[in-house]
């Protein structure tokens, strides 16, 4: 591999080609979410050739945190999913324009159609001793409410880096409220209040049904195989250049004119070095951080090593080029409290029906239809989601999987005696029957099951007390050819969704271009909305 390799894209034939010429080529660093869309929205809105468009990744292939792989004899594998509810426009604006894999629809009508059919509707959000609530009320004393409303008012500046604690007395964090709420989203108590206040505002229109998940959206099949996988594959057929195991070490400026400029993107491959040469109408856009970074996956008999090294060097590169350049923003704030960020998840995956029988008999819901379900008794604060099957692609019949996660991974279980994150696949299935009061089934459901956890130490990230100027801006000041996306770039809006990543993707494209005057038409909006 040379850079030549890199730096020499396909001629553009057709009338497309001088504005081509003059809209440069695009080197995209990181081959998540936000990068998938900004190509997109280079290809839809900015008539950007696709061949001129180079994703850079570090893994051996894109889709970031929306992943899931697997197989019936190994296990099926999903570190997580991203919650989704009808408002968000940017992703369905997106997906409006992406087939799905067979080309009969959008993947947004496919979603849309989907939840019309198939609504949430939990009957049993929390589980105590055993047994469902339905619907459980919020326990919010006039205090409690008092607080909420006062957050909900506070100017964001105002808050600082203060925590969720800081706002609220102990009890607060006792009520169902909270644990419905946190479960949900992954808060935790000391976590920023900003992002928590956020949060109450833009999911205000959920509170009345939030107790039985009512809003909440589902795909078809897990996120990857239902959202990333079209969104390559249209990629793929408008000749975007996928770059993997190629790891962005850094960024070589050139501060010579008014503005400055990215001029370089200087990559690790095969432990090579190579730089791509950037010219004068080329852009850059880079995906700051993971929460993904160091994920450590386990086995049924074997558990996760925790692991805070990033192998894709997210987290390197951002601390290398925000070095002296506060515009850049702090990525220490958000890399270096892994203590603050971690938790641990688990998937499923069953060959005999007993236990999903048994868990639809306790909750009253089929699988699909009642979304996250929270023992609140946990020391872990565990939740499980049983997704409508199959989940995966070519996931055969009679085999069904289901994911969960904790919150509190570093205290001794209720059943085992073992913090989670030490625990192997099993006992974390052993404590969970305890908690579901299943005994006289569970030898044989621990013998059938493959439970493997995954270890986050940066999942939650995003969350930690920041002040202004600690996540730069999607375009950074004195900068002219380079743009930030993803979880750690500013926007008005929630963290730890797909929509942000989304968002922050089509704001680069649209201010990137705007500059140029080459974005064409302003989005649309999404079918169904």
């Amino acid at each position: 591999m040379n850079n030549s390799e890199y730096s020499g894209m396909h001629p553009v034939a057709g009338q497309g080609r001088d504005k081509a010429i003059a809209s440069g080529h695009f080197y995209l660093v990181g081959g998540g979410i936000a990068s998938l869309a900004a190509a997109a929205f280079l290809i839809r809105d900015a008539d950007v050739p696709g061949c001129r468009i180079m994703i850079l990744e570090a893994l051996d292939k894109p889709g970031g945190s929306l992943d899931g792989a697997g197989t019936p004899q190994g296990g099926y594998v999903v570190r997580g999913g991203r919650m989704l509810e009808s408002k968000y426009l940017c992703t369905y604006d997106l997906f409006d324009s992406i087939p799905t894999l067979d080309g009969r629809i959008s993947v947004t009508k496919e979603i849309f159609d989907w939840n019309e059919t198939s609504r949430t509707s939990s009957k049993a959000r929390l589980i105590r001793n055993g047994q469902r609530e339905d619907a459980p009320p919020y326990w919010l004393a006039e205090t409690h409410l008092l607080s909420l409303g006062r957050l909900s008012l506070e100017p964001e500046a105002q808050l600082g880096g203060s925590r969720i604690s800081d706002h609220f007395e102990p009890d607060f964090f006792e009520t169902n409220f909270w644990y419905m709420w946190c479960t949900t989203f992954a808060f935790q108590p000391w976590h920023s209040a900003a992002e928590f206040r956020r949060y109450l505002l833009r999911f205000a229109h959920m509170t009345s049904g939030f107790n039985q998940l009512h809003g909440i959206m589902r795909t078809v099949y897990n996120q990857y195989d239902s959202m990333v996988r079209p969104l390559r594959k249209w990629l793929d057929n408008h000749g975007v250049r996928f770059r993997t195991n190629t790891r962005v070490i850094d960024l070589r400026y050139d501060e010579s004119g008014a503005l400055n400029r990215v001029a370089g993107v200087v990559c690790e491959h095969e432990s090579r070095r190579v730089e791509i040469p950037v010219g004068a109408a080329d852009k850059v856009i880079v995906t700051l951080g993971s929460m993904t970074a160091g994920s450590s996956l386990g086995g049924t008999n074997r558990p996760a090593v925790f692991n805070h090294n990033d192998s894709s060097g997210a987290w390197a590169l951002w601390k290398t080029i925000a070095a002296g350049r506060a515009e850049f923003g702090h990525p220490s704030v958000f890399a270096d409290h892994v203590e603050e960020s971690k938790w641990l998840s688990f998937t499923a995956t069953l060959h005999d029906p007993t236990l999903f029988r048994l868990i639809r008999d306790l909750t009253g819901n089929v699988p699909g239809e009642g979304g996250l379900i929270t023992f609140p008794q946990s020391n872990w604060l565990v939740s499980i989601v049983l997704p409508h099957q199959p989940h995966f692609l070519g996931q055969p019949k009679g085999v069904e999987v289901f994911w969960g996660y904790g919150l509190f991974i570093d205290r001794p279980g209720n059943f085992i005696a073992k913090p989670m994150a030490g625990c192997t696949g099993r006992e974390i299935m052993t404590e969970l029957l305890g908690h579901l009061n299943i005994q006289a089934e569970a030898p044989n459901i621990l013998d059938d099951a493959i439970c493997i956890p995954c270890l986050m130490p940066f999942i939650t990230s995003q969350f930690l007390r920041r002040k202004r100027g600690d996540r730069p801006q999607v375009m950074p000041e004195g900068w002219a050819n380079l743009a930030f996306v993803g979880q750690f770039c500013e926007l008005n809006d929630v963290v730890f969704t797909v929509e942000y990543s989304v968002r922050s993707a089509q704001t680069a494209v649209y201010t990137l271009q705007n500059r140029s005057g080459s974005v064409q038409r302003p989005a649309r909006s999404a079918r169904g909305l």
